[in-house]
């Protein structure tokens, strides 16, 4: 089962390297990833999706050296984000340059996960940043092992079920000047992230944090 595993995230990372897409295991539910970078990959996850391209996908990284290759961070925001990542949490931020508005629906905000599933992050480690948004058609609901997937992909990672079996948690980090925190979504380990959120915050001048 190790060297199977081994030979897929190897085919894996060929795949991404060449334009194609993958499905792979994160500890929330399982992700459709292709090539970040590439406007032509990021497409073919649109299409696989039937995803209107007027909703954006988030993007997955491997390190918080590759977060800053991708997004700007706020020094208060990143005393935060760094408590938050790696885990099952989505962490919205401007976008720089290098992130197409293809992905970002023509927005200066993206969603940025940290992976805190090996595969995942062994995965993009070789490969750069990833999409990550779920391998459901959208409308589905997202899978929590492979036999729920029912899209189609050029390789499907078993990576058994998912740690957490449910959506990360949205915070919204993307305000510039003023650091205005929202949750926008509900999901893995709300409570964790809630308890960070208001012991960071305390006193720390940050503001603007409603509970959804």
């Amino acid at each position: 089962m190790q060297s199977n595993i081994e030979d897929q995230i190897k085919e894996a990372i060929d795949t991404i390297k060449s334009g194609g897409t993958v499905v792979y295991p994160t500890e929330t539910v399982y992700g459709l990833g292709a090539d970040a970078f590439s406007e032509a990959a990021v497409r073919k996850v649109y299409k696989i999706k039937k995803r209107a391209l007027s909703q954006p996908i988030s993007i997955a990284v491997s390190s918080f050296e590759m977060l800053h290759e991708v997004a700007y961070i706020e020094p208060e925001a990143l005393r935060i984000i760094t408590e938050l990542l790696p885990g099952p949490v989505t962490v919205l931020l401007r976008k720089k340059d290098v992130v197409s508005g293809v992905l970002t629906a023509a927005s200066d905000v993206v969603g940025v996960r940290f992976p805190e599933n090996e595969i995942a992050t062994r995965i993009i480690k070789e490969t750069g940043p990833v999409t990550a948004t779920s391998a459901n058609v959208s409308g589905k609901n997202p899978p929590t092992c492979v036999e729920e997937v029912e899209i189609k992909a050029d390789i499907i990672i078993n990576g058994g079920k998912c740690k957490y079996s449910m959506p990360s948690t949205v915070v919204d980090m993307s305000m510039a000047k003023a650091i205005r925190i929202k949750i926008k979504r509900r999901g893995a380990c709300y409570d964790r992230v809630l308890h960070i959120m208001r012991s960071k915050i305390a006193g720390k001048g940050l503001h603007g944090f409603p509970v959804p």
